[in-house]
């Protein structure tokens, strides 16, 4: 599970810009990112029900614990145009490979499938769920085998590798703090670990189990980001490299080599079948957990509680919708996809990254003030897991708003006052406002309704 859901081929092309530097920037983030929140939130979902939102709340307080699911959720706004960026510049090369750098195709393919994954979302239907449970191997595992191995034979048959795989470049050229800015993405890449550690309890012996289950994951996602990275930058060289389209262009190129270039549509096709099927199962998730807790405790206006005939939240669904349209029009206004898709991936981290903050302060108090409540796992060590996990999460956020190296030639002004205009507004002033301006009449919440959103965020 926690393989499935964190493994996925779509960060290859980001860091495949890094040649075997990769191998490096994917272990900082899994040692001092993955490995804490995989352990802390085990802990936190053992003793509590409720997710990140009963966390913080008991742990620092009730608004906090509203900003964190709100984070939780605002993530997604951000998430879905970069998402569907990818789908749209992988699907061009099913049909047309030139569109997959062309904005205003981008932007429609966003528009188009985000309201059509509202409208099958918005009918509460199921039937669609097995699409993403088969997604790690049909979308992950075959593409990403199939780029190894033919990465390794490529290599074998005496090509030269477009990217040095000499010792000299285990570490990142270091050029400042620009330099290092792309690791900021693996933080994204290895999160909602928080999700899975609901199951941890389902174990027999969660202290023994559940930390090798956890090291055996990080091993299989490890291989998974780092092996496709490395073969995309034996082909591609990394200033012709696309951040959107990477992963296609490494496939075509190795196809043209070997001649079977007809498989390139096929490859195309699995990928973005493995992603509408995450994100179909993602789409009302989140939203469903925000609202859970807003009829409960007077969050949103009554408007946004509205739930159709089949006990979707619609008007959520549809007001995220909005805004992920007029997102997307970005696409179609600024020239370079792969600095938009970067900027939208940088904002969803940054949001995200809030909410582990008040996850790992909250982790910290509850040890203190509930020392004694029943735990199925207790983290070792919980303190140094939480300042390490605190601290790496805090400078990943600050590192976000510097210009990553590959965009140099833009102006570093604009882009701190986009990222950082998009998360103050949507991670911070809109639940601020909610909050401040909440009224009694806001709780909508039925007596039989549960007490928390348990794992309907998952």
């Amino acid at each position: 599970m926690t393989t499935s859901s964190v493994a996925s081929l779509r960060p290859s092309p980001t860091m495949a810009v890094y040649g075997l530097a990769c191998v490096f920037l994917y272990l900082v983030p899994a040692i001092v990112f993955l490995l804490p929140t995989s352990l802390v939130s085990a802990e936190l979902a053992s003793g509590w029900s409720g997710g990140v939102y009963n966390w913080v709340t008991r742990g620092i307080s009730s608004p906090a614990g509203f900003l964190a699911v709100w984070c939780q959720f605002a993530m997604t706004i951000f998430y879905y145009p970069s998402l569907l960026s990818f789908v749209a510049s992988t699907l061009a090369y099913v049909f047309a490979p030139d569109l997959a750098s062309n904005g205003v195709y981008v932007a429609a393919v966003i528009i188009i499938v985000y309201w059509l994954g509202v409208y099958v979302s918005s009918r509460g239907t199921k039937a669609l769920a097995g699409l993403a449970s088969s997604g790690l191997i049909i979308g992950t595992l075959i593409p990403g085998v199939a780029l190894v191995v033919l990465g390794i034979v490529y290599l074998l048959q005496g090509n030269d590798s477009a990217a040095p795989m000499d010792a000299g470049h285990l570490l990142p050229e270091w050029a400042g703090l620009a330099s290092l800015v792309l690791i900021v993405n693996n933080f994204l890449s290895y999160s909602g670990m928080e999700m899975n550690a609901v199951h941890v309890s389902s174990l027999r012996k969660p202290g023994k189990e559940f930390p090798r289950a956890i090291f055996l994951a990080m091993g299989l996602v490890l291989a998974i980001f780092i092996l496709p990275a490395l073969a995309i930058s034996f082909v591609i060289p990394a200033e012709d490299l696309s951040l959107t389209a990477g992963l296609m262009q490494a496939f075509q190129g190795f196809f043209a080599e070997f001649g079977i270039e007809f498989l390139t549509p096929i490859l195309a096709l699995m990928i973005v079948c493995a992603s509408l099927g995450g994100m179909l199962t993602w789409l009302a998730g989140p939203s469903k957990g925000l609202l859970l807790i807003s009829r409960q405790q007077g969050y949103l206006p009554p408007f946004l509680q509205k739930m159709n005939k089949h006990g979707v939240q619609q008007n959520i669904l549809v007001t995220q919708g909005v805004l992920t349209t007029v997102i997307a029009l970005a696409y179609g206004l600024i020239p370079d996809v792969s600095s938009v898709y970067w900027i939208f991936s940088v904002m969803t981290t940054q949001v995200y990254l809030i909410m582990y903050l008040l996850m790992f302060i909250a982790a910290v108090r509850l040890r203190r003030l509930e020392p004694n409540h029943p735990r199925g796992y207790r983290a070792p060590a919980l303190g140094l897991l939480c300042g390490v996990g605190f601290f790496a999460s805090l400078a990943a956020l600050l590192i976000g708003f510097v210009p990553p190296s590959q965009f140099g030639g833009g102006n570093p002004a604009s882009y701190i006052l986009i990222v950082g205009t998009g998360v103050v507004v949507i991670g911070l002033l809109v639940p601020f406002l909610l909050y401040r301006f909440r009224k009694p009449s806001w709780k909508t919440a039925t007596p039989d309704e549960p007490e928390t959103p348990a794992e309907a965020t998952v």
